[in-house]
Protein backbone atom coordinates (compact mmCIF):
# COMPACT_ATOMS: atom_id res chain seq x y z
CA UNK A 1 0.00 0.00 0.00
CA UNK A 2 1.38 3.46 -0.71
CA UNK A 3 0.11 6.52 1.30
CA UNK A 4 0.89 10.32 2.25
CA UNK A 5 -0.07 10.08 5.78
CA UNK A 6 1.71 7.40 7.04
CA UNK A 7 5.42 6.11 6.11
CA UNK A 8 5.66 2.76 8.40
CA UNK A 9 8.87 2.45 6.83
CA UNK A 10 10.88 5.26 7.39
CA UNK A 11 9.40 4.78 10.92
CA UNK A 12 10.99 1.72 11.54
CA UNK A 13 14.36 2.80 10.18
CA UNK A 14 14.45 5.67 12.75
CA UNK A 15 13.68 3.29 15.23
CA UNK A 16 16.48 1.33 14.38
CA UNK A 17 18.83 4.12 13.71
CA UNK A 18 17.74 5.43 17.37
CA UNK A 19 18.79 2.22 18.38
CA UNK A 20 22.19 1.44 16.79
CA UNK A 21 23.03 5.20 17.81
CA UNK A 22 22.60 4.46 21.37
CA UNK A 23 24.53 1.22 20.95
CA UNK A 24 26.96 3.72 19.90
CA UNK A 25 27.06 5.89 22.44
CA UNK A 26 27.28 3.56 24.54
CA UNK A 27 30.24 1.42 23.17
CA UNK A 28 32.26 4.85 22.97
CA UNK A 29 31.81 5.78 26.31
CA UNK A 30 33.34 2.29 27.18
CA UNK A 31 36.23 3.24 25.06
CA UNK A 32 36.61 6.49 26.00
CA UNK A 33 36.40 5.67 29.67
CA UNK A 34 37.54 2.04 30.17
CA UNK A 35 34.78 0.75 32.07
CA UNK A 36 32.35 -1.40 30.79
CA UNK A 37 30.06 0.00 33.58
CA UNK A 38 29.33 3.92 32.55
CA UNK A 39 26.12 4.73 34.11
CA UNK A 40 24.34 2.26 37.00
CA UNK A 41 21.71 0.81 34.54
CA UNK A 42 24.15 -0.65 32.54
CA UNK A 43 24.77 -3.14 35.37
CA UNK A 44 23.35 -2.54 38.67
CA UNK A 45 24.46 -5.61 40.82
CA UNK A 46 27.85 -5.44 39.01
CA UNK A 47 28.01 -1.86 40.64
CA UNK A 48 27.07 -2.74 43.59
CA UNK A 49 29.87 -5.65 43.72
CA UNK A 50 32.29 -3.18 42.10
CA UNK A 51 31.86 -0.39 44.74
CA UNK A 52 32.42 -2.98 48.13
CA UNK A 53 35.40 -4.41 45.95
CA UNK A 54 37.04 -1.29 45.43
CA UNK A 55 36.38 0.17 49.25
CA UNK A 56 38.24 -3.36 50.49
CA UNK A 57 40.97 -2.86 47.89
CA UNK A 58 41.98 0.63 49.32
CA UNK A 59 41.66 -0.54 53.21
CA UNK A 60 44.08 -3.34 52.28
CA UNK A 61 46.51 -0.16 51.10
CA UNK A 62 45.95 1.67 53.70
CA UNK A 63 46.53 -1.63 55.92
CA UNK A 64 49.91 -2.27 53.04
CA UNK A 65 51.26 1.31 54.60
CA UNK A 66 50.45 0.69 58.38
CA UNK A 67 52.02 -2.72 58.57
CA UNK A 68 55.26 -1.16 56.51
CA UNK A 69 55.23 1.49 59.23
CA UNK A 70 55.18 -1.48 61.98
CA UNK A 71 58.30 -2.95 60.23
CA UNK A 72 60.07 0.37 60.22
CA UNK A 73 59.21 0.94 64.27
CA UNK A 74 60.57 -2.98 64.51
CA UNK A 75 63.64 -2.57 62.64
CA UNK A 76 64.43 0.76 64.48
CA UNK A 77 63.92 -1.19 67.68
CA UNK A 78 66.39 -3.58 66.54
CA UNK A 79 69.10 -1.22 65.39
CA UNK A 80 69.26 0.22 68.69
CA UNK A 81 69.07 -2.86 70.53
CA UNK A 82 72.42 -4.04 68.31
CA UNK A 83 73.88 -0.57 69.22
CA UNK A 84 73.16 -1.52 73.05
CA UNK A 85 74.95 -4.84 72.28
CA UNK A 86 78.20 -3.44 70.86
CA UNK A 87 78.16 -1.12 73.70
CA UNK A 88 78.18 -3.98 76.48
CA UNK A 89 80.71 -5.57 74.65
CA UNK A 90 82.82 -2.85 75.22
CA UNK A 91 81.96 -2.44 79.21
CA UNK A 92 82.52 -6.23 79.23
CA UNK A 93 86.12 -5.43 77.76
CA UNK A 94 86.43 -2.48 80.16
CA UNK A 95 85.43 -4.53 83.12
CA UNK A 96 87.79 -7.41 82.17
CA UNK A 97 90.71 -4.59 81.75
CA UNK A 98 90.46 -3.68 85.36
CA UNK A 99 90.90 -6.80 86.52
CA UNK A 100 94.83 -6.18 85.75
CA UNK A 101 96.80 -6.37 88.17
CA UNK A 102 99.77 -4.55 87.02
CA UNK A 103 96.29 -1.45 86.96
CA UNK A 104 96.46 0.97 89.55
CA UNK A 105 93.76 3.12 90.89
CA UNK A 106 94.27 5.73 88.43
CA UNK A 107 93.85 3.46 85.48
CA UNK A 108 91.29 1.57 86.92
CA UNK A 109 89.44 5.40 87.41
CA UNK A 110 89.92 6.13 83.76
CA UNK A 111 88.39 3.22 82.70
CA UNK A 112 85.66 3.74 84.69
CA UNK A 113 85.14 7.40 83.38
CA UNK A 114 83.91 5.72 79.73
CA UNK A 115 81.92 3.08 81.59
CA UNK A 116 79.80 5.57 83.20
CA UNK A 117 79.80 7.55 79.99
CA UNK A 118 78.54 4.27 78.48
CA UNK A 119 75.69 3.64 81.17
CA UNK A 120 74.56 6.57 80.31
CA UNK A 121 74.06 6.20 76.39
CA UNK A 122 72.16 2.68 77.71
CA UNK A 123 70.10 4.95 78.94
CA UNK A 124 69.95 7.38 76.25
CA UNK A 125 68.95 4.42 74.03
CA UNK A 126 66.55 3.45 76.36
CA UNK A 127 64.12 6.22 76.40
CA UNK A 128 64.31 6.56 71.93
CA UNK A 129 61.05 6.85 70.47
CA UNK A 130 59.51 6.32 66.84
CA UNK A 131 56.72 9.40 65.94
CA UNK A 132 56.27 9.51 69.61
CA UNK A 133 55.85 5.94 70.73
CA UNK A 134 59.08 4.73 73.21
CA UNK A 135 61.02 1.90 71.01
CA UNK A 136 61.00 0.44 74.60
CA UNK A 137 58.93 -0.48 78.17
CA UNK A 138 60.06 1.21 80.97
CA UNK A 139 59.96 -1.44 83.19
CA UNK A 140 58.78 -5.10 84.02
CA UNK A 141 60.44 -8.64 82.63
CA UNK A 142 62.73 -8.02 80.09
CA UNK A 143 61.70 -11.07 78.20
CA UNK A 144 57.23 -11.01 78.59
CA UNK A 145 55.26 -7.65 78.63
CA UNK A 146 52.22 -9.34 78.35
CA UNK A 147 50.58 -8.02 81.21
CA UNK A 148 51.08 -5.15 80.28
CA UNK A 149 48.74 -3.55 77.84
CA UNK A 150 50.79 -0.25 77.58
CA UNK A 151 53.90 -2.86 76.12
CA UNK A 152 51.68 -4.37 73.04
CA UNK A 153 51.09 -2.57 69.75
CA UNK A 154 48.22 -3.49 68.10
CA UNK A 155 48.93 -4.01 64.54
CA UNK A 156 46.13 -4.98 62.45
CA UNK A 157 46.81 -6.89 59.04
CA UNK A 158 43.92 -7.18 57.29
CA UNK A 159 41.32 -4.94 55.38
CA UNK A 160 38.61 -6.30 57.52
CA UNK A 161 39.78 -4.11 60.79
CA UNK A 162 39.19 -3.87 64.42
CA UNK A 163 35.70 -6.27 63.88
CA UNK A 164 37.20 -9.42 62.47
CA UNK A 165 40.62 -8.59 61.30
CA UNK A 166 43.66 -10.68 62.27
CA UNK A 167 46.35 -8.77 64.59
CA UNK A 168 49.93 -9.20 65.28
CA UNK A 169 51.48 -7.63 68.60
CA UNK A 170 54.47 -5.94 68.92
CA UNK A 171 56.18 -5.81 71.89
CA UNK A 172 58.00 -2.96 73.43
CA UNK A 173 61.34 -4.96 74.38
CA UNK A 174 62.34 -3.99 78.47
CA UNK A 175 65.93 -2.93 77.85
CA UNK A 176 65.99 -1.39 80.91
CA UNK A 177 65.01 -4.83 82.79
CA UNK A 178 67.07 -6.73 80.68
CA UNK A 179 70.33 -4.46 81.71
CA UNK A 180 69.77 -4.18 85.48
CA UNK A 181 71.50 -7.29 86.43
CA UNK A 182 73.69 -5.91 89.53
CA UNK A 183 72.73 -8.06 92.84
CA UNK A 184 70.49 -10.02 91.15
CA UNK A 185 72.03 -13.54 92.14
CA UNK A 186 73.30 -15.99 89.50
CA UNK A 187 73.59 -13.06 87.32
CA UNK A 188 69.73 -13.13 86.67
CA UNK A 189 67.87 -10.05 86.03
CA UNK A 190 67.14 -8.35 89.33
CA UNK A 191 63.18 -8.50 90.05
CA UNK A 192 63.82 -4.76 91.56
CA UNK A 193 64.72 -1.63 89.19
CA UNK A 194 67.14 0.29 90.61
CA UNK A 195 69.83 2.45 88.71
CA UNK A 196 72.25 1.62 90.85
CA UNK A 197 71.96 -2.17 90.15
CA UNK A 198 71.70 -1.72 86.23
CA UNK A 199 74.08 -1.16 83.01
CA UNK A 200 71.89 1.72 82.07
CA UNK A 201 71.83 5.36 84.16
CA UNK A 202 70.80 8.67 83.95
CA UNK A 203 73.74 10.41 85.75
CA UNK A 204 76.92 9.64 86.59
CA UNK A 205 76.32 6.97 89.24
CA UNK A 206 78.22 6.13 92.43
CA UNK A 207 78.28 2.57 91.42
CA UNK A 208 81.74 2.02 90.46
CA UNK A 209 82.72 -0.34 87.23
CA UNK A 210 83.93 -2.87 89.96
CA UNK A 211 80.50 -3.20 91.33
CA UNK A 212 79.82 -5.40 88.20
CA UNK A 213 80.78 -8.44 87.62
CA UNK A 214 82.10 -9.86 84.48
CA UNK A 215 79.34 -12.52 84.65
CA UNK A 216 76.77 -9.96 84.90
CA UNK A 217 77.68 -7.92 82.14
CA UNK A 218 77.87 -11.41 80.11
CA UNK A 219 74.45 -11.76 80.99
CA UNK A 220 72.96 -8.27 79.99
CA UNK A 221 74.79 -9.28 76.52
CA UNK A 222 72.72 -12.71 76.73
CA UNK A 223 69.45 -10.64 77.49
CA UNK A 224 69.91 -7.97 74.58
CA UNK A 225 70.61 -11.00 72.16
CA UNK A 226 67.37 -13.04 73.35
CA UNK A 227 65.28 -9.23 73.19
CA UNK A 228 67.01 -9.07 69.59
CA UNK A 229 65.87 -12.51 68.60
CA UNK A 230 62.30 -11.48 69.93
CA UNK A 231 62.38 -8.30 67.74
CA UNK A 232 63.30 -10.50 64.44
CA UNK A 233 60.39 -13.04 64.92
CA UNK A 234 58.23 -10.21 65.02
CA UNK A 235 59.59 -8.53 62.43
CA UNK A 236 59.70 -11.91 60.48
CA UNK A 237 55.91 -12.29 60.89
CA UNK A 238 55.38 -9.07 59.57
CA UNK A 239 56.78 -9.22 56.48
CA UNK A 240 54.94 -12.22 55.83
CA UNK A 241 52.21 -10.70 56.51
CA UNK A 242 52.53 -8.08 54.32
CA UNK A 243 53.28 -10.05 51.40
CA UNK A 244 49.51 -12.08 52.18
CA UNK A 245 48.08 -8.73 52.58
CA UNK A 246 49.57 -7.71 48.75
CA UNK A 247 48.35 -11.08 47.35
CA UNK A 248 44.77 -10.50 48.48
CA UNK A 249 44.82 -7.00 47.11
CA UNK A 250 46.15 -8.29 43.53
CA UNK A 251 43.47 -11.05 43.73
CA UNK A 252 40.60 -8.18 44.77
CA UNK A 253 41.98 -6.31 41.88
CA UNK A 254 41.61 -8.98 39.38
CA UNK A 255 38.16 -9.82 40.17
CA UNK A 256 36.91 -6.20 40.43
CA UNK A 257 38.82 -5.74 37.42
CA UNK A 258 36.58 -8.61 35.32
CA UNK A 259 33.25 -6.77 36.47
CA UNK A 260 34.20 -3.02 35.75
CA UNK A 261 37.01 -2.88 33.47
CA UNK A 262 36.21 -2.86 29.73
CA UNK A 263 37.42 -5.68 27.24
CA UNK A 264 38.78 -3.55 24.64
CA UNK A 265 38.98 -5.82 21.88
CA UNK A 266 35.33 -7.28 21.86
CA UNK A 267 33.83 -3.32 22.56
CA UNK A 268 35.91 -2.12 19.87
CA UNK A 269 34.42 -4.46 17.25
CA UNK A 270 30.81 -3.60 18.54
CA UNK A 271 32.17 -0.16 17.95
CA UNK A 272 32.97 -0.66 14.34
CA UNK A 273 29.60 -2.65 13.76
CA UNK A 274 27.71 -0.06 15.89
CA UNK A 275 29.40 2.76 13.43
CA UNK A 276 28.61 0.84 10.38
CA UNK A 277 24.57 0.60 11.63
CA UNK A 278 24.32 3.91 12.23
CA UNK A 279 25.75 5.28 8.70
CA UNK A 280 23.72 2.21 6.74
CA UNK A 281 20.57 3.26 9.25
CA UNK A 282 21.17 7.08 8.28
CA UNK A 283 21.28 5.60 4.91
CA UNK A 284 18.26 3.92 4.68
CA UNK A 285 16.32 6.12 6.45
CA UNK A 286 16.78 8.84 3.66
CA UNK A 287 15.30 6.12 1.43
CA UNK A 288 12.45 5.46 3.15
CA UNK A 289 11.75 9.31 3.37
CA UNK A 290 11.54 9.10 -0.88
CA UNK A 291 9.07 6.56 -0.65
CA UNK A 292 6.46 9.10 -0.51
CA UNK A 293 7.26 10.51 -3.53
CA UNK A 294 6.09 7.65 -5.35
CA UNK A 295 2.38 8.85 -4.76
CA UNK A 296 3.10 11.95 -5.88
CA UNK A 297 4.21 10.74 -9.31
CA UNK A 298 0.79 8.78 -9.28
CA UNK A 299 -1.39 12.01 -8.58
CA UNK A 300 0.90 14.11 -11.04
Amino acid sequence: MISINTNSTATIASLNLNTSNSLLRTSLNRLSSGKSIVNSSDDAGGLGVSIKLSAAINRGAGVNKNIGNAISYSQTQDGALSVSANILDRMSELRTLTDDVTKNSSDIANYNTEFQQLRNQLSNIASEQFNGISLFAGSGSAFDNAAVAADQLTVYTTEAGSTNGVTISLTKASLIAALNVNSAGNAQVNATISENDNLAATTSSTTSISSFSVDEITKAIENVATLRANNGAETSRLQFAREQLQTNNTNLEAANSRIIDVDVAKESTAFARYNVLVQSGSAMLAQANGLSNIALNLLG
